[in-house]
């Protein structure tokens, strides 16, 4: 820990005994959990952010689209709105949030809505879809006012929950015992080369219950997608210059994967879920513009890339060449097996 976390220590050590004593009172009934009958598979975190949590979400709908009626609630952080709302075409990341907007965009036939009220969010869409078969639930993991049927924990793989600390001092959000409310613990961002022991140790570190499973993921990144007209033409995929910019909580890993299509990236780094305002667009045009090869290239993420397609910030990038990298996540080949047979399992069985 080092010294400013020392510092801060006291106050994290307050706020970690406060919502410990919440979990408490929900643990023992005093505050009540809402069930519902159909299912819900919750997917969360212990820490603040940067854990996968989007294409986790991604992975459960392609695996059950085929055979269910999906729906996934989010609270939609960031957005201009209050209560429930259907995400829809008039939607925007503003109105509704980057990765609600991801997921309408990407899967038509699943049913996107955002509420922080997860339990009337639900309800709301019970009513207004009864055919809904399941609801995955994206960031859900502290709101202990609804208990889903199968809950999932992401932590990653280079910063584990057990290694962590609450805020201030670190990015947890409770203390690490929350992690026992978890039937499924996922590392994400781990390597696609992964040791027998070193998941053995980390499971170890875990202090697993005895109905915990833990699998590992990681990023499979996507070819380049063109933003506007410009860029649909460029066909190369190796360049000399990448201006790289990202509002998300973990940019390292997609940095490191841009140095694999040029020798030069140069980041810019916002806030997670950040707002771009056309002042930050301008200074990242200008300095590209500016910057001295000829085959250069500006690259963001999917979620950033939410939060300009539509919006008068799009213009401002008309003739740059510009990319979207999209990811997905794949598990390790001794894992898929046993999760997606353990979704399924739940869902047939509580269907």
């Amino acid at each position: 820990m080092k010294f400013v976390g020392l510092l801060l220590f006291p106050f994290a050590f307050l706020y970690g005994v406060v919502i410990y004593f919440r979990n408490k009172l929900f643990d023992i009934g005093i505050i009540k959990s809402e069930k519902f009958k159909l299912p819900i598979i919750s997917v969360g975190n212990l820490t603040m952010g940067g854990t996968g949590k989007t294409p986790h979400i991604e992975y459960l709908i392609r695996l059950l689209e085929k055979e269910n009626k999906l729906a996934t609630l989010s609270r939609g952080y960031g957005r201009s709105t209050k209560g429930y709302l259907l995400v829809d075409d008039k939607a925007n990341a503003e109105s509704a949030g980057d990765e609600p907007l991801q997921y309408r965009n990407k899967f038509k036939d699943v049913v996107v809505a955002v509420d922080e009220k997860r339990s009337r969010g639900i309800k709301t869409i019970i009513n207004t879809y009864p055919e809904t078969d399941i609801v995955l639930l994206d960031d859900a993991y502290q709101h202990r006012y609804l208990k889903p049927g199968l809950s999932i924990l992401l932590t990653d793989f280079y910063k584990p929950f057990y290694h962590d600390y609450i805020v201030p001092t670190g990015t947890l959000r409770e203390f690490r015992a929350g992690s026992k409310r978890a039937d499924i613990i996922v590392v994400t961002k781990s390597p696609r080369v992964l040791s027998p022991i070193t998941c053995k140790s980390m499971e170890a570190d875990m202090k697993l219950l005895p109905h915990q499973h833990v699998y590992y993921s990681y990023i499979d990144y996507g070819d380049l997608v063109p933003l506007n007209e410009f860029s649909e033409s460029i066909t190369t995929r190796k360049f000399s210059f990448i201006l790289m910019f990202a509002g998300v909580a973990n940019p390292y890993p997609m940095e490191e994967q841009l140095k694999t299509l040029s020798d030069t990236v140069e980041v810019f780094k916002f806030p997670d879920h950040y707002q771009y305002k056309i002042k930050d667009i301008q200074k990242i045009k200008d300095h590209f513009e500016l910057t001295f090869p000829k085959n250069k290239v500006i690259i963001t993420t999917e979620k950033d890339a939410m939060r300009i397609k539509g919006t008068n910030l799009e213009e401002l990038f008309v003739n740059l060449p510009i990319f979207y990298i999209p990811i997905e996540i794949k598990l390790h080949k001794k894992d898929k097996e046993k999760f997606d047979k353990q979704i399924l399992n739940y869902v047939r069985e509580n269907n």
